[in-house]
């Protein structure tokens, strides 16, 4: 458990900074060290032996995750002379910082918006390409405005709300070892002929670490529609509400993912919106299920407010997060 300060702090970091290239990132350092194992694993067991080697793989991050972070509290947290215990507490709350992206989320968000309402298709396509992973060239507008959406409701899950979740139960350790988790899904966690064996353990690891954060950061979205929305009037902020909750409940598993499905589907009933559907990868064609109905909704206003409906949410999370972190300390 983290002390409600360094939380907060944390969060004003992030706000405030985000992910700047010349500060260094944990998770730069994960990526580089996953990508080192991977090739020596590779080697060392062959092409038979992928998901072994994958398994080795997570069992050698995320433990090393872990173990850094705690190593490193310990050390910065125990500075009792002035002016290192401020110097140590600075390095701390940065590090805690680098565990959220919310500012990264609606920034990248922001920029691919803000080309599309300039008809910058190119630009706008080639900004998305930076944030999903699927193929993004040719993309129309709607498209491309319905996948700015999706990732919206899907990193809230993983690059905010699960971090605090875990900042609140384990602290600087525990919410690493979960960055440390969803990175190496992000590296090797594909459906396709490299990774389908050799990613399985982070995949499988990913899904079950995201398997209640993304269920709450639904409920957190649903919340966040009512307050929204609330300033259009009451009706219009509990219909908002209602139908977001509503939606998760029916298309929350229409995804490839166990996860994401349910964030996306409460943005989409939150915004009468319909997500998901086909989407190119590698250039190959697969097949989603559709989330939400479509109720003639203008896709670029309603990705202006899914980034206003993402602010919401996460400021939400982190209050109840607080609260929750301030009575474990009076109990």
């Amino acid at each position: 458990m983290i002390a409600p300060a360094y939380l907060a702090a944390a969060f004003f970091v992030d706000l405030l900074i985000g992910d700047p290239p010349w500060l260094p990132h944990p998770v730069q350092v994960i990526g580089k060290a996953a990508s080192g194992l991977e090739g020596l694993l590779r080697c060392s067991l062959g092409a038979r032996h992928e998901r072994a080697a994958g398994v080795l793989l997570v069992c050698a991050i995320v433990p090393a995750a872990w173990a850094s972070a705690f190593a490193a509290a310990r050390i910065l947290l125990s500075f009792s002379a002035r002016p290192l215990e401020f110097i140590g507490a600075l390095a701390f709350i940065y590090l805690v910082s680098t565990t959220l992206a919310l500012r990264a989320l609606i920034t990248s968000a922001r920029v691919v918006i803000r080309a599309v309402r300039v008809k910058s298709m190119a630009d706008a396509r080639r900004r998305l390409s930076m944030i999903v992973g699927r193929d993004t060239e040719g993309l129309a507008e709607e498209a491309v405005l319905r996948a700015t959406v999706e990732t919206l409701a899907e990193n809230l899950s993983d690059g905010f709300v699960a971090p605090v979740l875990y900042l609140v139960v384990g602290g600087l350790p525990l919410a690493m070892a979960y960055k440390a988790v969803n990175t190496l899904d992000s590296m090797v966690g594909y459906k396709n002929a490299r990774y389908i064996r050799f990613g399985w353990a982070a995949a499988r690891l990913d899904d079950w670490a995201n398997y209640v954060p993304a269920r709450i950061t639904g409920l957190f979205i649903g919340l966040a529609a009512f307050l929204y929305f609330l300033p259009a009037g009451p009706s219009r902020a509990v219909t908002a509400a209602r139908r977001s909750l509503a939606m998760m409940r029916r298309d929350g598993r229409n995804h490839t993912s166990p996860n994401s499905g349910m964030p996306e589907a409460a943005m989409a009933g939150a915004l009468g919106l319909r997500l998901g559907g086909p989407s190119m990868y590698g250039g190959a064609l697969v097949e989603k299920p559709h989330i939400g109905d479509e109720q003639g909704a203008d896709y670029l206003r309603s990705a202006d407010r899914a980034v206003g409906l993402v602010a919401t949410a996460a400021s939400l999370t982190a209050a109840l997060a607080l609260l929750v972190l301030v009575l474990g300390r009076i109990a």
